[in-house]
């Protein structure tokens, strides 16, 4: 079926479906406004200290904004991108930065699930709404950016501005083992980080909390961290215990400032790993093994997909059937009798859809390479689409 389209102001072909997605949230933004206004409340105190009436008006304007900027990200005509709010919060009831930025990233979660689900109801193709995405996650990136260099310029403590432009400048610069560091002992190992709450936003200062027994501080005291792209990164002196219900961490390897930077890569793999197969806690990419592989090497999966799954297209229904069943085997660790009861099926049928399942990709199940190969193509699917 082929997409309804029209031309922007600037001569794009652009989706009807999601002028009509953004004309709904634009129709909603009564009850948008009240879902983020019970979040903020929720979730960050200083929201919670606001008047209700002030802090919906706020709200308002800041949905509209980012519903403006959906708009322009997706060349709709109608508005221009914006960073949102700009004028002061009445001194009595200002936020703190961190809660200032963590609730942006409530705000745009709010709208983009809602955009999403109406998105879906007209059965949008995923690579459309996966394009959009992606501008507008980078566009809430630069809020942030926005918000940190005002929060910055309006005041911000002198040190802490040093410090965290510091401890970036370690985790995104190779260069950065001739840098002052305001005190550092350069020779100390460290292990650099990067953290994200399990649900909901990631607020820094929880994630501080949570993480301060183990975090790096400089001469003064002040802890080694920063934000990056919505996560908070920053050194550590040891692991982290005791997360599991919290966090997810990325974690690369104990090392000197001027390695600090190759590891902050590996630990940026090994928390998008960890997030994409719904993992808690803390981990390094090793420790992830072919999960992380499966992650960064979507081109290998994507042929895996094609010589172990393709067969199964051919079969419709069934297929789907085979492929489902082959999935709870391996989820279930090969335990025929677990993996049955998921499926709500008597394990003699599930044996028999194992056996479909070889017969038609000519594979084994008791081959390791070709379980290997197999889970891998079926992670690649869940992970990448």
């Amino acid at each position: 079926m082929e997409k309804d389209s029209e031309l922007s102001q600037d001569g794009v072909e652009v989706s009807t479906t999601v002028q009509e997605a953004v004309a709904a949230l634009h129709a909603d933004l009564d009850q948008l406004v009240e879902l983020v206004t019970e979040r903020l409340r929720a979730r960050l105190p200083s929201y919670a200290a606001i008047p209700p009436g002030l802090l919906r008006l706020r709200v308002r304007r800041a949905l509209v904004g980012g519903i403006s900027a959906v708009r322009r990200l997706a060349q709709l005509p109608g508005s221009e991108l914006d960073f949102g709010q700009r004028s002061a919060w009445p001194p009595d009831h200002a936020p703190k930065v961190e809660d200032v930025i963590s609730a942006y990233r409530i705000g745009v979660d709010t709208v983009w699930s809602r955009f999403q689900a109406e998105m879906a109801k007209r059965q949008a193709p995923a690579e459309e709404l996966l394009a959009i995405g992606e501008s507008v996650w980078a566009w809430a990136g630069a809020v942030t950016v926005h918000l940190v260099r005002r929060a910055n310029a309006d005041g911000h403590p002198a040190a802490d501005r040093r410090r965290e432009a510091y401890v970036r400048t370690l985790l995104l610069d190779p260069a950065a083992a001739s840098a002052d560091g305001d005190g550092l002992d350069q020779a100390a190992i460290r292990l650099p980080f990067r953290a994200r709450a399990v649900s909901g936003g990631t607020v820094p200062v929880e994630v501080v909390e949570l993480l301060r027994p183990w975090l790096a501080v400089d001469s003064a005291g002040g802890p080694l961290v920063t934000a990056v792209d919505g996560d908070v990164a920053g050194l550590l002196v040891a692991r982290p215990r005791g997360l599991r219900r919290h966090l997810v961490v990325g974690l690369g390897a104990a090392v000197p400032p001027y390695r600090l930077a190759a590891e902050f890569t590996q630990a940026t793999q090994a928390l998008t790993t960890a997030v994409c197969f719904g993992l808690v806690g803390a981990f390094t990419r090793e420790e992830l093994g072919l999960r992380a592989a499966v992650v960064s090497a979507p081109a290998l999966g994507q042929q895996l997909v094609e010589q172990r799954l393709a067969p199964l297209h051919e079969r419709g229904e069934e297929g789907a059937q085979l492929e489902e069943a082959v999935a709870a085997y391996l989820r279930y660790g090969m335990r025929i009798e677990a993996a049955a009861r998921t499926l709500f099926v008597h394990p003699n049928t599930l044996r028999n859809r194992l056996r479909r399942f070889e017969e038609a990709t000519g594979t084994s199940l008791r081959e390791p390479a070709d379980l290997a190969e197999i889970w891998w193509a079926l992670a690649h699917r869940r992970i990448h689409g």
